[in-house]
């Protein structure tokens, strides 16, 4: 019988719920995690159509550290205000009400973007707008460009221990030869949420994310 192959996005699942789970075992805190979030988009159901074609449904490729979300298989291309572009453009799921872009600020300036505003996820209100690019036709964009806030998400029990309530803001500081401290983390408290922060790779690569072995969030 030959050997069962994993693909790295499982193997890396497992290993991730595994020391979660030992970890909330041994001490009852879960760990405090950083994720740099790379670009992406979220979509709307009516918008995916336009893009992939009627009753287009996203297909999981590999799932996410919060419960429930996942990179979709499906990309796009983005057209930016200069026509510059950014190809294999990645949708996550689950759907969403309204269709919005994540960038970097240096995603941003590279399009052409002269000044797309940070924000919390959903918050899209008055923001640029951009063309997408599908296999089966083209979304003009009218708003829904933005750079996200750096967060947490925690749960009710987390964020009783923190002393913290659904919008506070907090601090986190990440140690070593590039450590600085972010002031504004904004706090997205849910039942089923592990504890995560969610930076993008500009702020990951500042702080040096990679090599960090000094992080804490702070009240």
């Amino acid at each position: 019988m030959s050997p069962t192959l994993f693909k790295r996005s499982d193997m890396e699942a497992i290993v991730r719920q595994v020391v979660l789970k030992h970890l909330v075992r041994a001490n009852g805190i879960p760990p405090l995690t950083v994720h740099a979030s790379a670009r992406h988009m979220h979509a709307s159901k009516e918008d995916l159509e336009t893009l992939f074609g009627p009753g287009h449904q996203l297909t999981a490729e590999r799932p996410l550290f919060q419960p429930g979300n996942f990179a979709a298989k499906e990309c796009v291309t983005l057209v930016g205000p200069r026509g510059r572009v950014i190809s294999n453009l990645r949708i996550l799921g689950p759907l969403r009400k309204r269709t919005q872009v994540e960038l970097a600020f240096t995603d941003a300036i590279s399009l052409g973007f002269e000044n797309v505003p940070i924000r919390l996820s959903g918050q899209i209100d008055n923001t640029p707008g951009a063309y997408l690019l599908g296999p089966k036709g083209m979304l003009e964009l009218k708003e829904g460009v933005i750079r996200g806030a750096i967060h947490v998400h925690m749960n009710p029990a987390d964020a009783l221990r923190y002393g913290v309530k659904q919008g506070d803001l907090m601090k986190l500081r990440v140690g070593g030869d590039a450590g600085i401290t972010f002031d504004r983390v904004h706090v997205r408290i849910d039942p089923t949420s592990i504890l995560n922060v969610h930076m993008d790779t500009d702020e990951a690569n500042a702080c040096g994310l990679h090599l960090a072995k000094e992080i804490e969030l702070i009240k």
